[in-house]
């Protein structure tokens, strides 16, 4: 669209706005991804070597909350329904399962979640966990 000035058109876009818009789009996208990978909130026990979980989407994680409560990604999955849920999503689809349990849960809850996986036909499972990050009173290795 060509606005008609004193002696002519003129012919130019003006790009500040759309800027603008692109500006505030990417701030909102810089703000709100990370808070979309978080997931449930689970207190992770913590090693010595951690490598970083994937970011990609050709993974699952099955956390257990410290009360025992399951949840596949976000989805809360009940103890006699998991072992349908992760062959269909997992197995399947070949999807990597990573599992995150609360260091809180007792080793039985783990270990009876871990015999549901196995059912399932999965192979292979990653085990999340944190850092060990050196605090009062603890001295670093070297």
């Amino acid at each position: 669209m060509a606005i008609k000035t004193g002696g002519g058109f003129l012919n130019e876009i003006n790009v500040t706005p759309f800027v603008d818009v692109m500006l505030v789009l990417l701030i909102i996208f810089m703000v709100t991804a990370p808070l979309m990978t978080q997931g449930v909130e689970v207190d992770l026990p913590t090693t010595k070597t951690v490598k970083n979980l994937p970011q990609d989407s050709e993974h699952l994680v099955l956390s257990v909350k410290k009360d025992g409560t399951l949840f596949l990604d976000e989805f809360q999955v009940g103890m006699d329904e998991l072992e349908d849920h992760l062959k269909r999503l997992v197995a399947k689809q070949k999807k990597q399962l990573f599992l995150r349990a609360d260091s809180e849960v007792a080793y039985g809850v783990v270990v009876h979640v871990m015999g549901e996986i196995k059912a399932a036909g999965i192979d292979r499972l990653g085990i999340v966990a944190e850092q060990d990050r050196p605090g009062p009173g603890r001295k670093e290795k070297k």
